[in-house]
């Protein structure tokens, strides 16, 4: 049902490389190019150019592959719903943030599951950037991200309301306050995540807000794994910024303090996103209440 060429293209474009793409498929190079070619000779465009570096996708280019993305998606999706309708069984693929993976959402989709013998959930960590990308080209059913972005094409249902706290050790000097200044917080051991994510962009903005910069700060460790973050600073090799969301099993076992910063309140709402032809809103209201399920057993 699928044209052949839209799987050549994908693999051309995830690899860069037409004789990558060709071991990937099991195919010769050659077919792979004449795929590429047949493509370009029927929409009338280029979709790869030659560079230096290797292939460049053309502007014209990556409307095709956004556009191929969709339709391969939207073909596995009907794969997974005539199978469900065989197994009498859905399959959901939930995109989650590094951020979520840390918090109670991944154990309230288990819950979920474990409550519904017919429902089947595959979480797909990815950067929020990508979860939005594979939203819409249908290679994910849902995703649950930190605040929301303008697209007509997606709904977001809210979930919790989150904001971000210094974590320290529970042997940290600042472990017996109430509350820290950004001035003290500038002799610190600082562990942040990556630039390119939500939790350090919010904390950013925030200083920016104060008129203060991370070029003002000790930052010395930068990393994606929230996990890792959190084990270093139960094991004080420096504070973090965290979700306070990501640090609940923490402050339930008293091996780590979450202090507010004077001046910075760094709060933003947990939402499912989803694609406005999205049927199944009862499974989403169903995790929604698994969700505040598990809250409950860290209060």
């Amino acid at each position: 049902m699928v044209d052949v060429k839209l799987y050549s293209l994908m693999k051309v474009y995830e690899s860069g490389s037409f004789s990558a793409a060709a071991k990937q498929l099991s195919i010769t190079q050659p077919a792979v190019s004449q795929h590429i070619r047949a493509l370009e000779q029927e929409l009338n465009v280029r979709i790869f150019e030659r560079g230096s570096g290797g292939l460049i996708v053309t502007k014209q280019g990556e409307k095709v592959i956004r556009c191929a993305q969709k339709m391969l998606g939207l073909y596995r999706l009907l794969e997974q719903e005539l199978q469900d309708g065989r197994n009498m069984m859905d399959h959901l693929t939930v995109g989650v943030t590094h951020t979520a993976e840390s918090n109670p959402i991944a154990e309230a989709l288990a819950k979920y599951c474990a409550e519904n013998n017919a429902i089947s959930i595959k979480i797909v960590t990815k950067p929020i950037t990508n979860l939005y990308s594979m939203l819409k080209s249908y290679e994910i059913d849902i995703a649950i991200v930190e605040d929301r972005i303008k697209d007509p094409d997606l709904k977001f249902l809210p979930v919790d309301t989150d904001y971000l706290v210094l974590a320290v050790s529970k042997e940290h000097p600042f472990a017996k306050r109430g509350m820290i200044t950004l001035r003290e917080l500038k002799n610190e051991r600082l562990i942040l995540r990556l630039p390119n994510s939500g939790t350090r962009n919010l904390f950013v903005a925030h200083l920016e807000s104060n008129q203060m910069s991370i070029a003002d700060f000790n930052v010395i460790l930068e990393l994606d794994n929230v996990a890792t973050i959190k084990d270093l600073v139960r094991r004080n090799f420096g504070v973090s910024i965290l979700p306070r969301s990501a640090c609940l099993d923490e402050v339930k076992k008293k091996t780590m303090v979450l202090l507010p910063i004077e001046n910075l309140s760094m709060m933003r709402e947990i939402n499912i996103a989803y694609q406005s032809d999205f049927s199944q809103k009862d499974i989403l209201r169903g995790i929604i209440d698994a969700y505040n399920e598990t809250l409950k057993a860290y209060r």
